[in-house]
């Protein structure tokens, strides 16, 4: 890099940032991609690592890998804590990092409706991390189950309790009844795993509530085919190590999932525009900050409405967004006027688990294994990488015949006595 170049400064190598630095391949500008992580995580996958149906290298790879070819384009690990928009830099946890445009496109994280502590007890779902804790967690489950002499205390841990009955829950759930009943049959010697009880907890009166009610209902009907227990206007007042609180009921399980709820990256606060109680950064019609033309915000971070609604925070509308915001640096740079954001909605599948599906393509409904075709081959087409491609495709078709999951190492102990959080993180496997 020459340094004498404009300098686009993209923070966040997910699914906006990176298609964002694709995007500026060929523009007279140099990059610098930001991420604490070295890698980019296909995370509607992540809930296959979570349960063992997939391994981590499977759904992710490093981002300097990814940008290789792309060589206006530097990859540098580092935590960003905030952002000076007055003075045009991104602070960094150990420095900072000036810029002529940024990207902000930092994501979201889990919400537990200011029930912080919640989450020593209900592990999330948005980091290759969480993932494996999550498996941890299940899989111990039964460990701990086997070796249990009290029958009650058999029960409590063969209880998965999943918070939130979107796709993430559903998704959850499906595939834990799915292991329960199939990948582990005759395993066990004391116990027996097809008895495991799997709640789906939903707030609100449906199960995947951003459906049409006829999908939504298809997809219950599914959940409780596989096993699934689904309660609906159903609360969650309390966690701890034991289970749950729905008011005055009481829940009791040893394995408590959440996928209640997002917020987004704290880091958007330091740019002292507008938010909504999610911390969405609320932007102009061109993904820019209002009063900042240099400065644009994309992905789960945004608050962009669109016909009255705010686009939903899904993968497709993050790369739609980041590869709007490039075209925008580029036109910027060329002394044109900038573009207004259209989000084109293409669609929302939901997988259920075996051969149970729904998807949602406007006018063109599916469920059962028609919808389930369709959300593997599109899942299947944007994984990063050939060989992930393959590799993933050879997993599922192996899954499909045998029930089998290819990833159920345990690989590091639990606190004695408990679930808890492990004391330490494992290499990513």
């Amino acid at each position: 890099m020459t340094g004498q170049r404009p300098h686009v400064v993209i923070v966040g190598g997910g699914f906006a940032g990176l298609r964002a630095a694709r995007a500026l391949r060929r523009a007279p500008v140099d990059v610098t991609l930001l991420d604490r992580r070295n890698h980019h995580v296909f995370q509607p996958l992540l809930y296959q690592v979570a349960t063992a149906g997939l391994s981590a290298p499977e759904i992710a790879a490093p981002l300097r890998s990814i940008l290789r070819r792309q060589p206006n384009v530097a990859v540098l690990m580092a935590e960003v804590v905030s952002v000076d928009v007055s003075r045009r830099v991104v602070v960094l946890s150990d420095g900072e990092m000036p810029y002529d445009y940024l990207i902000l496109a930092t994501g979201a994280t889990h919400s537990y409706f200011g029930h912080d502590a919640w989450a020593r007890h209900a592990p999330g779902l948005k980091s290759i991390e969480d993932a494996l804790e999550i498996r941890r967690r299940l899989f111990v489950a039964f460990e701990r189950a086997e070796r249990e002499t009290d029958a009650s205390a058999r029960r409590v841990w063969l209880t998965f309790l999943v918070v939130g009955g979107g796709p993430t829950g559903v998704e959850l759930a499906g595939t834990v009844a799915e292991i329960a009943r199939h990948t582990l049959a005759r395993e066990f010697r004391r116990i027996d795993p097809s008895q495991a009880r799997v709640v789906l907890l939903e707030g609100t009166d449906r199960v995947l509530p951003p459906y049409p009610p006829g999908l939504s209902q298809k997809a219950r009907q599914q959940l409780e085919g596989l096993g699934v227990e689904v309660r609906t206007s159903a609360l969650v007042t309390g966690v701890d190590e034991g289970g749950v609180w729905l008011g005055a009921e009481r829940l009791a399980a040893r394995t408590v999932l959440w996928a209640a709820g997002v917020t987004a990256s704290p880091v958007g606060r330091s740019l002292g525009a507008a938010m909504d109680r999610a911390g969405r950064v609320r932007v102009e019609k061109d993904l820019t900050l209002p009063g900042k033309p240099e400065v644009f915000v994309a992905g789960d971070l945004a608050l962009f409405e669109q016909d009255g609604r705010p686009v939903p925070g899904v993968a497709p509308a993050a790369m739609q967004m980041g590869r709007h915001a490039a075209r925008n640096v580029r036109r910027s740079l060329a002394g044109q006027p900038l573009l207004p954001f259209r989000y084109v909605d293409k669609g929302s599948l939901a997988t259920i688990g075996r051969r149970a599906a729904v998807a949602d393509f406007g006018r063109i409904r599916l469920w059962g294994f028609p919808a389930w075709m369709a959300w593997l081959s599109i899942h299947i087409f944007f994984l990063i990488g050939f060989r992930n491609r393959l590799v993933v495709l050879l997993d599922w078709a192996r899954a499909y015949v045998s029930y089998q999951r290819s990833a159920r190492l345990i690989l590091f102990e639990p606190p004695a006595g408990g679930q808890g959080s492990a004391p330490q993180r494992p290499p990513a496997q």
